[in-house]
């Protein structure tokens, strides 16, 4: 016999007994109910179906609902004040850096920039880790893309079009982090430039794989192994952190490593600067070629004496030691 069948016997056998004993035979017969071998319980294992994280009045008293690890959702007000903060640093770069040729005024930008959209906003205005979603979006027709991402993956492309990386001039987060820590750069050799200057190409292919594959298998890496986003939001995965801040300490001696080696937005940037309607030209009246601003310049962006619109990131180092533009030349 069963434990279960021989339980219902016993039930059945008690509710006899009540029917025809008096008091002294139900509490008989109830504590042999209670003595019987308590296995069904054990034939049985009870699975919850968990669709959210449960309630304390679910759980019971004492319970506490863990911090939600993913930011809630912003209303539409304050996205597009991000979105209008992003154009108008975009369109302030531009005018510094092209217009005004300020070095410093640029430099505030990057400080502003690093502020609002790394500590304030904590690397949440990200055209990089954008490239993703929109990837999945042109190829996976049921992922809803918001309209404010879409704006803020292409403004920044838009604006190289007309003119070049403004966005990593002073704009972008995580170059803007890099070049505040840029105090003693280092000339790269141009053959290293040139073969490191591909791993952000593969880096690029393969997070548009990583996207592309089923959903079970899909992995949005650029956000997972951002390397600056753990300092904006003062926490994170330690390998993650130990990443970015060996990236910071080399970009003390090397200039912008992730922007020139690893970024995959600066990839594409690169592609639309080339054909910039207006680009940074060191001295636009008359070429001087004293050769001191490719010495400033420690990105690699000059050659020839002249500044290339593909890799110039825009960061207005070179009128800060450009003779032309502290009136010491002899024109």
């Amino acid at each position: 016999m069963t434990p279960q069948r021989g339980n219902v016997r016993c039930a059945t056998a008690l509710r006899a007994v009540v029917l025809r004993g008096g008091r002294r035979t139900f509490i008989v017969a109830a504590l042999l109910l209670v003595s019987q071998p308590k296995t069904s319980a054990q034939q049985f294992q009870y699975e919850r179906p968990v669709s959210a994280a449960p309630t304390a009045e679910d759980v019971g008293e004492g319970y506490e609902t863990p911090v939600v690890q993913y930011h809630p959702p912003r209303s539409m007000t304050r996205e597009l004040i991000d979105v209008g903060v992003l154009t108008g640093a975009l369109a302030l770069t531009a005018w510094l850096v092209l217009g005004q040729r300020h070095r410093f005024g640029t430099l505030l930008v990057t400080i502003a920039c690093v502020t609002y959209f790394g500590f304030y906003r904590q690397g949440c205005v990200c055209p990089i880790g954008a490239i993703q979603n929109v990837t999945l979006g042109l190829v996976d027709s049921s992922y809803a893309l918001s309209y404010v991402a879409i704006a803020i993956f292409f403004l920044p492309l838009v604006f190289a079009v007309f003119f070049g990386r403004v966005f990593c001039g002073g704009v972008c987060p995580l170059g803007a982090i890099q070049e505040l820590v840029a105090l003693w750069p280092l000339q790269v050799p141009r053959r290293w430039e040139w073969w490191l200057g591909w791993l952000k190409w593969i880096y690029l292919a393969t997070a548009i794989v990583f996207v592309v594959l089923p959903a079970a298998q899909r992995d949005f890496i650029i956000c997972r192994f951002d390397p600056f986003v753990g300092f904006f939001r003062f926490t994170g995965p330690l390998d993650i952190m130990l990443i970015g801040a060996g990236l910071l300490l080399l970009g003390v001696l090397v200039g912008r490593p992730y922007c020139r080696y690893f970024c995959p937005y600066g990839a594409l940037l690169s592609l639309p600067a080339r054909i910039a309607w207006k680009a940074v030209r060191i001295t636009p009246d008359k070429e001087l070629d004293c050769g001191l601003c490719a010495e400033a310049c420690p990105y690699g962006a000059i050659e020839g004496l002249r500044a290339m619109r593909a890799t110039c990131l825009s960061c207005a180092r070179c009128y800060k030691y450009c003779p032309r533009e502290h009136g010491t030349a002899t024109l």
